[in-house]
């Protein structure tokens, strides 16, 4: 397979902070090792990418009460390893291109439920934002490292 050929997934991805400035963070059940990320998730046919992020944001999470504090300008895209190519997202994409969004979380942490219709997570938490690059799985971490550069405008 020319991993090459393949198109890139349209997703999203959501920084959630809480009123520490904190950042969300899940440990996916698929890669249950020492990895966490933030919420993501494709995009579907005919949504646009803020609901697509308030949804994928619910679906993982059940968050409903949030603020909007902004849209990264651009996209953000990153590769899977080739060992994950034609596994992940069965086989149809060689990667993403995401439109990320950082909002502040309005509600308490008992709002937060990973026991959803389809769990991704089975375990969460709330870490400082420079922090990110060093949980993540190697092949998002110069994404990661991107975002952390955009969380700080918000933060500062």
């Amino acid at each position: 397979m020319n991993a090459k050929k393949l198109p890139m997934r349209q997703g999203v991805g959501i920084i959630v902070l809480n009123n520490e400035n904190k950042v969300f963070v899940g440990k996916r059940k698929d890669n249950p090792v020492n990895n966490w990320q933030m919420p993501q998730g494709g995009v579907d046919v005919k949504e646009d990418y803020l609901s697509a992020a308030k949804r994928e944001l619910k679906e993982e999470t059940s968050i409903k009460n949030i603020r909007i504090l902004g849209e990264i300008e651009g996209l953000f895209e990153y590769e899977l390893p080739t060992n994950l190519v034609g596994i992940i997202w069965k086989g149809k994409f060689r990667g993403q291109k995401q439109k990320w969004f950082i909002v502040k979380f309005l509600g308490n942490d008992d709002e937060i439920n990973l026991n959803t219709s389809q769990p991704e997570f089975i375990e969460w938490k709330w870490i400082d934002y420079d922090k990110l690059p060093e949980v993540i799985v190697s092949f998002k971490k110069e994404l990661y490292k991107k975002l952390v550069k955009e969380i700080k405008k918000f933060i500062n």
